[in-house]
C-alpha cells in the first residue's frame, strides 16, 4: 500500500484540483481501506481498490458539500496553475498550459478516464474496474476525451496556436 501513495496521490490531486485536498484525500483513503482490510480480495489488484475507494470518498464528499461543480471550475478559471521549472522553454510552457486547459474543459467523468489510463497507466479493465463501469464504457471515455482535447487543441480552437 505505501508504495502506491505517489499514485493514489497523483490521482487524488487530479480529482480535486488541489494539492492540500488530495492530501486529504489520500489520507482519508488510507485510513478507510486500513479499516476495511478484511475486504480486499487477496490476488486482486490492490491499486484498483485503493483507487476505488478514493473515488467514491471523493464523490461521497463532493455530494455533501455540493461543491464539486465549484471547486473543477475555480480551478479551471486559474490561468497559473502549472508549476513549470525555470528551464523550460516558454513556447513548450504555453503547450502544457493548453494541455492542462483542455484537460479541465473536460467533463469529470471524461477526465477521469482519461487520467488513469492515460496518466495513472491502468489498464482498461482497471480502470473500469475503479469507476464501476464496463471496459466499453472506459473505452468510449478515453476515446470522446482524446477526441475532444484534438478539437480543444487544434488550430481552431481557444488552446490551438
Amino acid at each position: 500500500m505505501l508504495s502506491l501513495l505517489p499514485q493514489l496521490r497523483g490521482f487524488a490531486r487530479f480529482l480535486t484540483g488541489q494539492a492540500a485536498a488530495a492530501d486529504d484525500l489520500v489520507q482519508e483513503t488510507v485510513l478507510r481501506a486500513l479499516g476495511a482490510l478484511e475486504q480486499f480480495t487477496p490476488g486482486s489488484s490492490m491499486k484498483a481498490w485503493l483507487y476505488t475507494i478514493a473515488r467514491n470518498l471523493f464523490y461521497e464528499q463532493a455530494r455533501h458539500r455540493r461543491r464539486e461543480r465549484d471547486v473543477m471550475s475555480d480551478y479551471a478559471r486559474c490561468p497559473d496553475r502549472l508549476d513549470l521549472e525555470s528551464g523550460n522553454a516558454e513556447g513548450e510552457a504555453d503547450a502544457l498550459r493548453d494541455l492542462d486547459g483542455a484537460i479541465w474543459q473536460l467533463s469529470p467523468l471524461l477526465r477521469e478516464a482519461l487520467v488513469l489510463v492515460g496518466v495513472q497507466e491502468m489498464t482498461y479493465a482497471e480502470a473500469a474496474a475503479v469507476c464501476g463501469v464496463t471496459v466499453g464504457t472506459i473505452k468510449a471515455r478515453v476515446s470522446r476525451a482524446r477526441a475532444q482535447i484534438v478539437d480543444y487543441m487544434g488550430p481552431g480552437g481557444p488552446g490551438g496556436r
